[in-house]
């Protein structure tokens, strides 16, 4: 794209020897698509937002993970009190033989899988060093930036010990209720979400877990459920063949025409509109 927005290093590091920072977003407001020329964590906190990885929407919550490369191309649009950090880094500039391949997915063309899920465990150990990272990131004194880097390379290790695909359920007894009602949402493109089997299994109660997640998200159960379904619908019109009513079933809609009513609701157009503008070649 000719017009393509990109961050400088320039604008975001102190100096050419900088290797890592710290970018708060206290909130995060829509932000434009563009690139890097660097890399970047990004670790959600609360409230609620849309962000557009590489064409792929995601609608991201407390507890999302990014692990986003230079190259890749993303955005955040429909905020609500989204609230968030950026710990953006600069591969090139590593000094520290830290095994950076296996901790960080994509790095220097290692596998990628962008999205995770980071428990109440791991938050609250991630925000401890994320608190030393950026105190260092900020000193001009000597072995300031090797002390960042060590943090830095504490803080991946830490999210890889924590970290767990957004298609199954955390994999410790110590996350909180919220966690697991989350990870099971966002899980739940394809089938029916019973909040009372869900309470009964987890023995808690289903009026305080609505306004535990509504504080925390900005949403109620049932909105987050419906734009997540809208998401995994906008990703397979774009990148699949299968018919609209398919695309329905897979996304949790018995009704195919329900399913074109809360589609055009929360995205403004019809999914066969979507579809053509997604894929105006087709």
């Amino acid at each position: 794209m000719a017009n393509q927005l990109i961050l400088l290093k320039s604008d975001f590091f102190a100096s050419d020897q900088q290797a890592v920072a710290v970018a708060d977003r206290y909130p995060q407001d829509v932000f434009a698509e563009h690139t890097h020329e660097f890399c970047e964590l990004v670790m959600v906190w609360r409230g609620n937002g849309l962000h557009v990885l590489n064409d792929r929407p995601y609608r991201i919550t407390r507890g999302d993970l990014f692990y986003i490369r230079a190259a890749d191309k993303h955005s955040y649009t429909s905020v609500n009190d989204l609230v968030l950090q950026n710990i953006i880094y600069c591969p090139e500039r590593l000094t520290l033989n830290l095994g950076w391949e296996d901790a960080i997915p994509g790095f220097n063309g290692t596998s990628w899988q962008p999205h995770w899920r980071l428990g109440s465990v791991g938050m609250t150990q991630a925000r401890q060093v994320i608190s030393q990272l950026e105190h260092e990131s900020q000193q001009r004194e000597p072995l300031c930036n090797d002390m960042a880097e060590l943090l830095f390379g504490q803080l991946v290790t830490l999210l890889k010990r924590h970290r767990y695909a957004t298609d199954r359920l955390p994999a410790t007894t110590s996350e909180t209720l919220l966690d697991k009602l989350i990870t099971a949402l966002a899980g739940s493109h394809e089938h029916t979400f019973e909040l009372d089997k869900f309470c009964q299994r987890e023995q808690c109660s289903e009026r305080v877990l609505r306004q535990q997640f509504r504080r925390q998200t900005g949403m109620t159960i049932n909105q987050y459920l419906r734009q997540v379904r809208v998401c995994h619908a906008q990703y397979l019109l774009q990148h699949s063949k299968l018919m609209i009513g398919e695309i329905s079933m897979r996304c949790g809609f018995e009704d195919s025409n329900y399913f074109s009513v809360v589609f055009t609701r929360e995205t403004g157009m019809t999914p066969s509109q979507w579809r053509h503008l997604s894929n105006p070649q087709d």
